[in-house]
């Protein structure tokens, strides 16, 4: 059975995407643990731990593999110490598939990491594309002062892998602010993935 083409609108301001199949969001209160600063954390949610951080609309086929999931991610500026907002970042459960994000608003970071540690960070701004290759641990950071707001695209049998930036205690390198600009620092916590665990990550793959 052939599914139907479908067209969708994306609004660039606020991120909403016509016939989508889904929606989530993310309070502040979701996010325990990806911040360095934890005292800082702790006084955000006190003060406003149901903010929403990010909200994701989707539309998922019913296809498991061989199609596309794709929608937009909107995500509001703030920090929490001297950390940009972010997202909770994750590498596909089946590690050797590929994501594309095409920025629709704002200005803001993909801070990727291989599983060996190296880091990479590309732009994300309106009408650029990003293409984050197979066995690539991604997540992306609002830097600027506006909603980042961008679309995605990857194979619909790709899954995600949240906890494996937790084991190590965040990814290899934060983002904080650098008076009106950002810098990337070591993250004092990260503790390096093993031979063993790297081979994992390599066998969930097909």
């Amino acid at each position: 059975m052939y599914h139907n083409p479908t067209t969708h609108s994306i609004d660039a301001e606020t991120g909403e995407m016509s016939a989508s199949s889904g929606r989530y969001e993310k309070r502040l209160c979701d996010l325990d643990g990806i911040y360095q600063d934890a005292e800082a954390f702790a006084r955000a949610v006190t003060a406003e731990g149901n903010k929403v951080v990010y909200a994701v609309n989707e539309m998922r086929p019913k296809q498991a593999r061989g199609d596309l999931i794709f929608g937009t991610t909107f995500m509001q500026p703030g920090k929490i110490g001297r950390e940009f907002y972010m997202t909770r970042g994750h590498i596909h459960a089946t590690a050797n598939r590929p994501e594309v994000y095409y920025g629709e608003r704002g200005e803001g970071l993909m801070l990727m990491e291989s599983p060996e540690g190296e880091t990479r960070i590309l732009d994300v701004r309106p009408r650029i594309a990003v293409y984050v290759p197979p066995m690539w641990i991604h997540r992306s950071v609002n830097i600027g002062n506006v909603p980042l707001v961008m679309s995605f695209f990857y194979p619909s049998d790709s899954g995600q892998d949240y906890e494996i930036i937790a084991r190590s205690g965040g990814m290899a390198t934060c983002i904080v602010a650098d008076g009106d600009n950002w810098k990337a620092v070591p993250n004092p916590n990260y503790r390096s993935r093993t031979d063993e665990e790297i081979a994992r990550v390599h066998e969930t793959t097909d």
